[in-house]
């Protein structure tokens, strides 16, 4: 017998990511971006952080709000293992599931305190699109979290290797000095899909107002232009 349940929704993320392309595989692999996480006004009480800046990493469960509507496959094609193999969804972390849920560690950087906002969090290394719904907030608790013996599956680390950048300085001067590391370390990540690997091929990143045009050949991403996105 199927069963429903109704989460809510406590906060948002804000940050510069604008689009799903370009926003890490996982999280932790970009900490240069710093994310915004604001709960929603009926949740915004007194104490409810109280105690978690004793805390150096957090998790975040999430809604995977830009797959709503399109249902799930019992199968899926991790871009891991190039695109052409097929394993279960439940042997994924893609976002076309049953319960379209995510869940991402972060480096919690400090609860922070606006009129607009009240009390919030700065993260880094978030994998999450500006504006995604989050469904809680826990502590992430080293003795109990971290397995420093489990196996990773086909997930193993060392199948996608950092870019480097050939950023044009005067492309890279159109670009806010502030912004200008950060969308080094997202562009060195690679953007593209695990199995894209066409030279010729023009892609486009829209990231902090921006949208960067690149081709990647040989380890090596290079900058074509920068246009107001």
């Amino acid at each position: 017998m199927s069963e429903k349940a109704e989460l809510a929704i406590i906060a948002h993320v804000y940050n510069d990511y604008q689009e799903k392309f370009g926003v890490p595989r996982q999280s932790g692999l970009v900490n240069e971006v710093v994310s915004a996480v604001v709960l929603c006004p009926e949740y915004r009480r007194e104490g409810v952080f109280r105690g978690l800046s004793g805390f150096s990493h957090i998790w975040l469960l999430w809604q995977f709000s830009e797959n709503l509507g399109e249902g799930w496959s019992p199968t899926v094609r991790p871009p891991r293992l190039g695109g052409n193999r097929r394993v279960g969804v439940f042997a994924s972390r893609s976002p076309f599931r049953p319960s379209p849920i995510g869940l991402s560690a972060v480096r919690l950087l400090g609860v922070e305190h606006d009129r607009e906002r009240g009390e919030y969090l700065l993260v880094a290394g978030a994998d999450l699109l500006s504006g995604t719904p989050v469904f809680d907030i826990k502590p992430y608790v080293p003795y109990a979290d971290a397995i420093a013996d489990a196996a990773g599956g086909f997930a193993v680390p060392g199948g996608a290797q950092r870019l480097a950048v050939d950023f044009p300085p005067e492309l890279l001067a159109l670009i806010p000095a502030d912004r200008r590391p950060v969308l080094l370390a997202v562009l060195a990540e690679d953007p593209r899909p695990g199995y894209q690997d066409d030279a010729a091929r023009v892609y486009g990143l829209c990231f902090a107002g921006y949208n960067v045009r690149f081709r990647v050949a040989g380890g090596r991403l290079v900058v074509l232009a920068v246009e107001n996105a």
